[in-house]
C-alpha cells in the first residue's frame, strides 16, 4: 500500500481465490474498524482475478448516514488487472474505532471467479443481477438475493493519520478467522483484543496450514504479504498449525514432526524481527480430532514453546482451553461443538490469554518510517 505518514492498517481481510462470480450487481459490506483515524482509504484487491475486473461505482457510509461516492485516482469507477490491488482516493467520511463502515460495489461486467475472503462471519447484501447500480442506496430494499458470509474485492482499511500508534496483526487459520463465532457479532477473538495504541487486524484464513499450500498459500509463503505488508505494523499474534498436524504435509498427507513445525514458527519470527516487528506465539489448541501420535506432536511443540527461544512471548492458549479432566480436548464450555473450535465464550478465553502479551509490546521496535518495508507487500518468508 501507498504510505504516509503514520499509515495504520485498522482493518483487513486476507484474500483469498475461487470467490463467486458476479454481472451488473452490487455488493454491501459491512466492515468494524479496530481504530480511528481520517484521510481512510480501502484497498481493492483482484490478486487472483484472470482477466480484468471493473469496479464501476463505490460507496461509503459511517453507521447510521447516508452512502458517500468514493473515486479511485479521481474517477468514480476502478479497473483492477489481473493480480493486482488498487487504492481509493480518501474516502469521504471519517473513521471511527468500534462504529460498523458499510462498503458497497457495483460491479457492472461479468466478473469470472473473484478475488474474495471466504469466511467473513458477517453478512454481506446482495443485489439481484441486472439491477444496476445500487452503492447509493440508503437502505437495503434492492438488496434481495440471500445474504452472503464472504467479502469480496474489499481487502483492506487504512488511516493517516490514526489514533493509534501502530497496528498488530493477527495470523492464523480459522480459529483466529472466527469460524463459529456469533454472525455479525464481532466476536472472533482479534475483535476482542484492546492492545493499547494499536489497532488490530485479522489475517485469519480458514483451513490454512503453516508449512503447505492448500486452497490458499501456506504461512509461511503469505506471512510476508498478510503481515508485514500491513502498513503500520508493529506486532504479529500467530496461531497456526493445528490444520498441519489434522492434514498433515500436502500433497502426500504424511505427518507433520515437531522440529517441522518449530522451524515453520522460526521462519515467521526471523522475517517479522528483520522487519523489526515483535512476534508473539500461541500454544496449539486441544482437538479431538487428533490421534494419540499427532496429539503427541502437539504437545511437544508446545512444551517447546513455553521454553521459550522461538518467539519473543508465549501465549498459551491450549491451557487456556483445554478440559483439565482430559487435556486432548477442549473445556465444554468453550466448545462451539465440533472439539475444534471455540465458540463465542472460548473466543473470550483465548483472547484473554493473548492480551497480557500485547498490552504495551514491550521491546517492538518503531514502525518502518513512511515508505519503509513494512508498506512493501512480500511474496514469502525467507528462511
Amino acid at each position: 500500500m501507498s504510505s504516509t505518514a503514520r499509515t495504520v492498517a485498522v482493518w483487513g481481510a486476507a484474500p483469498m481465490p475461487f470467490g463467486r462470480s458476479f454481472r451488473d450487481q452490487t455488493l454491501r459490506m459491512v466492515v468494524r474498524p479496530s481504530a480511528s483515524g481520517s484521510r481512510a482509504r480501502l484497498r481493492l484487491s483482484h490478486l487472483y482475478g484472470t482477466g480484468e475486473l471493473t469496479v464501476g461505482a463505490l460507496s461509503v457510509a459511517v453507521e447510521g448516514a447516508r452512502p458517500r461516492p468514493v473515486t479511485v485516482g479521481g474517477s468514480p469507477k476502478a479497473m483492477l488487472g489481473p493480480g493486482r490491488e488498487v487504492l481509493t482516493d480518501v474516502l469521504p467520511v471519517e473513521v471511527e474505532g468500534g462504529r460498523d463502515l458499510t462498503v458497497s460495489l457495483y460491479l457492472p461486467d461479468a466478473t469470472g471467479p473473484t478475488t474474495h475472503h471466504r469466511d467473513a462471519f458477517a453478512t454481506t447484501h446482495l443485489s439481484p443481477p441486472r439491477s444496476g447500480d445500487l452503492t447509493l442506496a440508503p437502505g437495503l430494499d434492492g438488496f434481495t438475493e440471500p445474504g452472503l458470509r464472504s467479502w469480496y474485492v474489499l481487502a483492506g482499511l487504512a488511516v493517516a493519520p490514526a489514533g493509534a500508534e501502530g497496528t498488530l496483526v493477527a495470523f492464523g487459520d480459522s480459529i483466529t478467522d472466527g469460524a463459529h463465532s456469533t454472525v455479525d457479532a464481532n466476536r472472533r477473538w482479534p475483535d476482542l483484543l484492546r492492545p493499547d495504541g494499536l489497532a488490530v487486524v485479522n489475517a485469519g484464513i480458514g483451513g490454512n496450514r503453516l508449512l503447505s499450500d492448500w486452497t490458499d498459500p501456506a504461512g509461511v509463503r503469505r506471512f510476508g504479504r498478510d503481515v508485514l505488508g500491513q502498513p503500520g505494523v508493529r506486532t504479529t499474534v500467530v496461531l497456526l498449525g493445528v490444520n498441519d498436524l489434522l492434514g498433515g504435509r500436502e500433497p502426500e498427507g504424511t505427518a507433520v514432526t515437531a522440529e517441522e513445525l518449530l522451524e515453520g514458527y522460526r521462519q515467521l519470527a526471523r522475517a517479522a524481527r528483520a522487519a523489526r516487528i515483535r512476534v508473539v506465539g500461541c500454544t496449539l489448541p486441544p482437538t479431538r480430532e487428533l490421534d494419540r501420535a499427532r496429539d503427541a506432536v502437539r504437545r511437544e511443540v508446545n512444551g517447546r514453546l513455553r521454553a521459550g527461544g522461538v518467539f519473543d512471548a508465549v501465549a498459551d492458549v491450549d491451557t487456556a482451553l483445554r478440559d483439565p479432566r482430559d487435556t486432548g480436548r477442549l473445556h465444554p464450555a468453550y466448545d462451539s461443538g465440533d472439539g475444534l473450535h471455540p465458540n463465542d465464550a472460548g473466543m473470550a478465553a483465548l483472547a484473554r490469554s493473548v492480551a497480557p502479551h500485547v498490552r504495551r509490546c514491550p521491546g517492538a521496535g518503531p514502525a518502518a518510517p513512511r515508505g519503509g518495508r513494512n508498506n512493501h507487500v512480500r511474496d514469502h518468508v525467507e528462511s
